[in-house]
């Protein structure tokens, strides 16, 4: 059975040195977020991790160091890192391909429909 084949929506951030990436699960809650703060973050993001990649929007995704983000941010909390990136960031949508797996555990581990 296949897995995948979605589109996701991150937010990314062009800072000084490093570029970081926060999902988000619905593009339109995002967007009433931006003008009405009363909708909870939680609706907003997909989890509470940001994601930094040295490679551009296309590089792996790491998780930055808490130096990394002080320097950046001026702090390490996270809330109010994401909510920064949110308010600056830019949206972009990502497709996550179409990918295989086991289907019978009972059959060898090398066994992929």
């Amino acid at each position: 059975m296949a897995r995948g084949d979605v589109v996701k929506t991150k937010v990314q951030f062009k800072g000084k040195h490093e570029e970081f990436i926060v999902f988000v699960d619905d593009v339109d809650t995002y967007n009433k977020w931006k003008t009405d703060r009363s909708i909870p973050l939680a609706h907003v993001v997909s989890s509470f991790n940001v994601f930094v990649t040295g490679q551009g929007a296309q590089g792996l995704l790491g998780t930055p160091s808490d130096g990394t983000l002080d320097t950046e941010f001026g702090t390490t909390d996270d809330d109010k890192v994401i909510v920064k990136i949110l308010e600056q960031g830019e949206t972009q949508d990502m497709s996550l391909g179409e990918r295989q797996g086991v289907t019978n555990d009972s059959f060898s581990s090398n066994y992929v429909k």
